[in-house]
């Protein structure tokens, strides 16, 4: 082949290339106005959808990714996210990496016990449910139900959400241990995801994503966990929801947070069957697990 038909050759399929290129490379991904890094239970609650009512209102995206409690804490506090989402107070006490975390407090969820649906037990007292995850009630027998061992399915560690705030509520000791024979998993899904499959199983997790599987929620000491029980805090294990940022809000994530918490942001946040602030404002009274009282805390109107 002569050099002239070489180099043509060349042009020729490096033009091929740079096309074949072009249009089989995905698009960039668009840069979010926002990050949110946080717990899934926040996420479920009200922060997808309210990420999605605030782009179509105001064309400001934010990006939301999981990964706890915890990492929304830590990510907020070292500027890391923008916005953290968190169903726990953040705790400076625990970690120096929780210091500068300022909280603003959002909505209110419940923790709820989960059991199979095949589970003839529809409730059960606090007491109960206290001895059951201490290991001191190990049949379901014992409680009304079958003779069969209750299977406890627990969230690892003490410091999620979930497993931090489920001690608090339940023995008013964010240190207890849970029954040394439970199941420990890794986080809240698979928590619910179990006790979805096994019949003795019994879980723990917040409402907003338990409520989304095929699981029964159980009444306590009468009380189903209906959005009206625990509004009224007659359902007794709620706990606050918050957003997280590295001191003051400011900017757009200030803007974001004041439609969130306006009429218009706390309307989505009920939608969601999540209860609002205007809602739950005599909880605030009632809540019994305040922590940190020198730290900034909204309660809403």
């Amino acid at each position: 082949m002569k050099p002239k038909n070489i180099i043509k050759t060349i042009l020729e399929t490096a033009v091929i290339l740079i096309c074949a290129a072009l249009f089989t490379t995905p698009a960039l991904a668009v840069q979010a106005d926002m990050s949110w890094t946080g717990c899934g239970i926040t996420k479920k609650a009200f922060m997808a959808e309210a990420a999605s009512a605030y782009k179509a209102k105001t064309g400001k995206t934010i990006s939301l990714t999981g990964g706890g409690a915890t990492k929304g804490v830590r990510f907020a506090a070292a500027g890391r996210a923008d916005i953290g989402g968190s169903c726990r107070p953040a705790k400076p006490d625990l970690s120096d990496t929780e210091k500068g975390a300022i909280m603003t407090h959002v909505a209110w969820d419940a923790l709820v016990v989960m059991v199979h649906p095949d589970n003839p037990v529809d409730g059960l007292t606090a007491d109960q449910v206290s001895k059951i995850f201490k290991g001191e009630i190990r049949n379901w027998k014992d409680v009304g139900g079958e003779n069969a061992p209750i299977v406890v399915v627990v969230r690892r560690g003490k410091i999620s959400g979930v497993g931090y705030m489920s001690r608090k509520v339940l023995f008013n000791d964010a240190k207890a241990n849970f029954y040394r024979r439970a199941i420990n998993l890794k986080s809240s899904g698979p928590v619910e995801k179990k006790v979805e499959k096994k019949r003795n199983a019994i879980g723990i997790s917040g409402i907003s994503s338990a409520k989304r599987r095929k699981v029964k929620l159980l009444a306590l000491d009468g009380k189903k966990p209906t959005k009206e029980k625990v509004a009224s805090g007659e359902y007794p294990l709620f706990r606050p929801l918050f957003l997280l940022t590295k001191g003051k809000p400011a900017g757009d994530v200030k803007a974001f947070m004041t439609w969130l918490l306006s009429e218009e942001g706390q309307k989505v946040v009920s939608e969601q069957g999540t209860v609002n602030l205007k809602e739950g404002r005599q909880l605030v009274k009632k809540f019994k697990h305040w922590e940190h009282k020198k730290l900034v805390w909204n309660f809403g109107k």
